[in-house]
């Protein structure tokens, strides 16, 4: 797909979308520029993992609590044992897991061109959080299960065990694209003491919901779904909003999706609507501005033709309200062009300079 017939898709596809605030295309794999193959850069190292997470068993919807994840060691790590390292936990957007976001950003290549661009060596670890609607929203919920303590409590508890880490806050970061930087925003909002430093990349999903963004044609659709097979033959939209609304408006008693849909019969349905509202972070962000001044240093940044940048305006506008020290950048792209180029050359950068230093026994 060009370019011009990606963005033109995107458009086409946007209002749709809107209840998720993110304009991305349907297709499941997206082009992504790559960056140049930095000179002299040396090969890392990608472990595949499971994790197994209490925080997700018993959910509603049978989502596996053992998690895929990807362990990327840097080039160092086998040749001296008693090194220890930082780590950062990337967290990927809505409709791809783990293996698509390491593709779309070009891992490893982007992580050995950012230690050979002089960032200091870290672990990266890239869990995936991908549901039977395409995606957590690294929420807390009985019908997907609780995908925010998995990666705040069982993720990181378990790579500590099990690989030679620096196991302490200041030496933990936290990024994510899109839904993931979402995933961080939350995240990162209520557990300031797992992590030291934090870095959105077009975070989706801040604002509270307008009631007006819900197409009546789709929700009449959701509302004739009777199983996960049916749900699996939706559009990309109808699916977000069913992930949505699994993630933030859970219901055990409303079988056999154990959601609640925020229009019903073609009314907007005011206390789903609120619940949804509540899990919307520029909606909740005065409650932890204690915790966000815990940070040594937060980054956001947006493409400049991304539906997005409004509202990653605002965040950075609300934390400077508060005098909380952040960093914000709109770049010349959209949605996902340049996220891979933003990976070396930005984000492996940041948490080089503001993640306690690598540490021996």
């Amino acid at each position: 797909m060009t370019m011009a017939t990606r963005s033109a898709h995107v458009l086409g596809v946007a209002m749709a979308i809107a209840v998720l605030g993110m304009t991305v295309p349907a297709a499941a794999q997206v082009a992504t520029n790559v960056p140049a193959p930095v000179p002299g850069a040396a090969p890392t190292t990608i472990e595949r993992i499971k994790v197994h997470s209490p925080a997700i068993e018993g959910n509603l919807e049978g989502e596996s609590a053992d998690r895929d994840v990807l362990v990327v060691l840097p080039p160092s790590y086998a040749k001296d044992a008693h090194r220890r390292y930082p780590v950062l936990y990337a967290l990927h957007g809505y409709s791809i897991g783990a293996e698509q976001w390491v593709k779309e950003i070009h891992v490893p290549q982007t992580i050995e061109g950012g230690f050979a661009k002089r960032a200091k060596e870290m672990i990266v670890v890239l869990p995936d959080s991908k549901t039977v609607h395409n995606g957590s929203m690294y929420s807390s919920s009985v019908t997907t299960g609780d995908f925010e303590t998995f990666v705040a409590r069982d993720l990181v508890g378990y790579i500590d065990r099990h690989y030679r880490t620096i196991a302490s806050r200041e030496s933990r970061g936290l990024a994510g694209h899109s839904m993931g930087g979402y995933g961080t925003a939350r995240i990162g909002m209520k557990h300031p003491e797992v992590f030291g430093a934090i870095y959105m990349m077009s975070p989706c999903c801040l604002s509270p919901r307008d009631p007006k963004q819900f197409d009546p044609a789709a929700s009449a659709a959701l509302a004739n779904v009777k199983s996960f097979e049916e749900a699996a033959k939706l559009e990309w939209g109808e699916r977000a909003q069913l992930a949505t609304a699994a993630a933030w408006s859970p219901n055990p008693r409303n079988p056999p999706l154990f959601l609640d849909l925020p229009v019903q019969n073609g009314a907007v349905q005011p206390d789903v609507l609120a619940k949804w509202a509540a899990n919307a972070p520029l909606a909740f962000l005065d409650q932890y501005v204690g915790n966000l001044r815990r940070y040594r240093a937060i980054a956001i940044d947006v493409g400049d033709r991304d539906g997005l940048k409004a509202d990653a305006q605002k965040l950075h506008e609300a934390l400077d309200r508060y005098g909380i020290a952040n960093s914000f950048e709109i770049y010349p792209g959209d949605h996902t062009s340049d996220v891979a180029a933003r990976f070396q050359d930005h984000v492996i950068p940041f948490f080089s300079r503001n993640l306690a230093p690598e540490a021996r026994r």
